[in-house]
């Protein structure tokens, strides 16, 4: 208790120069892009939490003496935490005053990735990268409301798409960059670049971001009340049915590339995602307040002609290079799209529904790695194309009937 009294106080102060507010500016019609922006790097550090090591595996498995399956059950221990964390942390924390809750979440990062980045223990490090996934769960259950809650209602998609912006980020050039500089300044280094930024965020986020009060803690927060609000099961299953068969072909794009005589152009075809990933989060966040419905269906549609090119091209190097473009172009929007439709549909119970979304989201993560996994080992890199063709079908049918409620026809 003198601990928690010792924090309000030190929020109390601080509410002096930002004020507790649940509404944003109309007047001006300006997008807060500073605190916007400060969201976008916490974003783009949760998803660093959740995919850097990947590309760390030999170097970790090396300095801990353990093999590359068992330095990977560290990527699985933090999609685990995020898992398991998001909907009791968000339902535990949901009367928190928001800012806190992010200081809390950053605090999270800064220390597992500072422990991480000196622990001699494989152990202790598994430990630190789950409690790194705990706060990662916590801050993807955060993210999208919070970034809602600073803008108008008809300015809410930019700013969601803005604070999403880095994931793509992470991905295209986060990822790749900690994976080339690994093996030149040791990855400890990288891990404490991580701790740091997420320590300086703490700072930009106290002075940019608004101090928005928690919800009320005596209305209760029913998760059966919430998951059969109309529309709010169909986006669950639309993103479980995007996710997985993304995954599926990222996970295992070096594969699928070998067996298409194009090992060596791994780093092109990454490039190209990445950049058509950025390409497409612009876009949806200039029309997602407008054409949310269109967008959806247009990366459903778009990925599963992907998934079908795939299977029929070949070897050819045009081909998949413009698939993957456009995969990446799909999936750049994909979070925006979805988390807005999310909480829509959701109305007063976004915090919890964004919870599940990030629970539904890292099941089908998981989920990903251990079919591509089977189908690797039974069925063969050529089935690939066709299994995520079957999972896309069933997304585009859900999507398509949600008309009324989860993605409606019309945007207000």
């Amino acid at each position: 208790m003198p601990l928690q009294s010792s924090f309000e106080a030190y929020v109390s102060s601080a509410n002096t120069r930002t004020a507790v507010t649940d509404v944003p500016d109309e007047a001006s019609g300006r997008l807060p892009l500073t605190g916007l922006l400060a969201l976008t790097a916490a974003s783009a550090i949760a998803t660093a939490n959740e995919s850097v090591p990947a590309g760390l595996l030999p170097q970790l498995a090396a300095d801990f003496g353990v093999t590359e399956a068992w330095a990977g059950q560290l990527v699985t221990a933090c999609a685990l935490g995020a898992g398991l964390a998001a909907i009791p942390l968000s339902s535990a924390m949901r009367g928190w005053p928001r800012r806190r809750v992010l200081m809390f979440v950053l605090v999270g990062f800064s220390v597992c990735n500072a422990v991480t980045a000196v622990s001699s223990s494989f152990l202790l490090t598994l430990i630190a990268r789950f409690i790194a996934g705990l706060a990662t769960g916590l801050a993807w259950s955060l993210l999208a409301t919070y970034a809602r809650r600073m803008v108008t209602p008809a300015q809410q998609g930019r700013a969601l798409a803005i604070a999403m912006m880095g994931i793509p980020l992470a991905l295209s050039l986060g990822v790749p960059l900690s994976a080339f500089l690994g093996p030149q300044v040791g990855w400890r280094c990288i891990f404490a670049a991580i701790a740091i930024a997420s320590f300086l965020l703490i700072v930009w986020s106290h002075r940019t971001l608004p101090h928005f009060a928690g919800r009320d803690d005596h209305q209760p927060l029913l998760f059966q009340r919430t998951l059969t609000r109309p529309g709010v099961r169909p986006v669950l299953i639309v993103l479980m049915t995007w996710i997985l068969p993304h995954y599926i072909l990222f996970t295992y794009i070096a594969p699928f590339l070998a067996a298409r005589e194009l090992a060596g152009r791994l780093d092109a075809m990454l490039l190209l995602f990445g950049i058509a990933s950025l390409i497409g989060i612009a876009v949806v966040g200039v029309f997602v307040d407008r054409y949310l419905r269109v967008l959806v269906l247009l990366g459903l549609g778009t990925f599963a002609a992907v998934a079908l090119t795939f299977g029929l091209c070949g070897n050819s190097v045009v081909a998949i290079g413009l698939g993957i473009t456009a995969w990446g172009f799909c999936f750049g929007g994909q979070p925006t799209l979805l988390q807005t439709a999310l909480a829509d549909a959701a109305g007063d119970s976004a915090d919890l529904a964004q919870a599940m979304l990030v629970t539904v989201f890292n099941l089908s993560y998981a989920g990903s790695g251990a079919l591509g996994g089977v189908l690797l080992a039974t069925a063969g890199i050529a089935a690939f194309p066709w299994v995520i063709l079957g999972v896309l079908l069933v997304g585009l049918v859900v999507a398509w009937g949600a008309k009324t409620h989860g993605f409606v026809a019309r945007r207000i």
